[in-house]
């Protein structure tokens, strides 16, 4: 089993490998192509327009399942005092601008962020007269370039790397079903997050003008929501991402590149949506009182604003999520998440596997809708 554990970390460290230049490189380029084509804001309003609607779409639909279909109570552990959990919010905004801007490009690829804003900036700074930036502009395209084509080298062993990723989740899956007391929940979300992720999502696509085959979408995106799955972190999916949005759904690499890495970071909705679900299950099992729809109201609109601030955390985005709600639910239940600790390995990957799904249908929406994204046959698909 520790064997199993130090091969996952490994996995997960090769799969963020190249991600940091590849990001840095990729996102100026596109930050500098959409500004000079006047579209860049244009895409950004989109995209965060979507991603509300998406948050609020999948967060009320998984609290209205786990209130028609609600799993048998857990039983009541003897558990810990609650560690302080935070997102720390204050924090992660000084982390945007650090005292030196040329510092965001070394980074650990964990916490991204800083890392896009600083590209942002660098493709802002690059519109200002092309007879000077043109050196640049080549530099950082061939850059952009050689990183995207590093990473298809990577993602072509992560096939290999996704066997000991499964092979290590199947067996902490397997004892936690031998426990028994979370298999409702298990089945739950499972069964909801396959109907949303791989029915209800890819149909939103058949209202898209002109008309698309939704079943392409979906067939296009089963491989980078897997990935998430088993890995349990969006960052290791991210070059994945990139390539299929490009390879297979057609999307632009200007607009799959601001599309994708903002869903990343701000559009977490499927963690969001496991967190207020476990939250409800908690709720559940220690009173035997229905929960108030105030309550409920609350829940909602506290994981809507949390699935938006979660960028921190690209490897524990549910649990760190439940863990916060918990506590500024109060009332008691601040240590509630503690007795879902053993299952937070699954509760994690359905929220990853969620959040790409969602990051992939969305951008190819918002691509094929803003004029990015080309047609490609399926015999063409990776």
């Amino acid at each position: 089993m520790d064997n199993l554990a130090w091969f996952g970390d490994l996995a997960i460290r090769l799969g963020r490998y190249v991600l940091v230049p590849m990001v840095v490189f990729s996102l100026t380029i596109a930050v500098y192509e959409l500004r000079q084509d006047g579209h860049l804001w244009g895409l950004i309003f989109r995209t965060f327009l979507v991603m509300i609607f998406c948050s609020a779409f999948v967060i009320v639909a998984g609290i209205i399942v786990v209130l028609l279909f609600p799993p048998s109570r857990i039983p009541i552990l003897n558990i810990e005092h609650a560690e302080a959990v935070s997102l720390d919010i204050a924090g992660r905004i000084m982390e945007l601008f650090p005292s030196n801007m040329f510092t965001a490009m070394f980074n650990d690829g964990v916490y991204l962020l800083p890392l896009c804003v600083f590209a942002l900036f660098l493709g802002i700074g690059l519109s200002y007269d092309w007879n000077y930036t043109k050196p640049i502009i080549s530099l950082f395209d061939s850059l952009s370039r050689i990183f995207y084509y590093i990473s298809t080298i990577f993602s072509e062993v992560l096939g290999l790397i996704l066997i000991v990723l499964s092979a290590y989740w199947a067996i902490r899956f397997g004892n936690v079903v031998r426990a028994e007391i979370y298999r409702d929940l298990i089945l739950l979300l499972a069964v909801f997050s396959i109907i949303l992720g791989c029915g209800i999502l890819p149909l939103f696509i058949y209202f898209l003008r002109p008309k698309t085959n939704p079943w392409l979408v979906l067939y296009g995106s089963i491989s980078q929501g897997l990935a998430a799955f088993f890995s349990g972190d969006i960052n290791f999916t991210l070059p994945i991402l990139y390539r299929q949005m490009k390879e297979n759904l057609g999307v632009r690499r200007r607009a799959n590149s601001i599309t994708v890495t903002l869903f990343a970071f701000f559009g977490r909705a499927g963690s969001a949506m496991v967190a207020a679900v476990s939250l409800i299950v908690i709720i559940n099992s220690y009173s035997s009182l229905s929960i108030s729809t105030s309550s409920i109201i609350t829940i909602a609109f506290r994981a809507l604003l949390i699935s938006f601030l979660l960028a921190g955390y690209p490897g524990t985005g549910a649990y760190t999520a439940l863990a916060v709600l918990c506590l500024e639910y109060g009332q008691g239940f601040e240590a509630g998440y503690l007795i879902l600790r053993p299952l937070a390995f699954y509760l994690i990957a359905i929220g990853t596997f969620l959040d790409v799904m969602i990051c992939s249908v969305a951008s190819y929406g918002i691509g094929r809708f803003s004029g990015f994204q080309e047609n490609r046959e399926l015999k063409r698909f990776l």
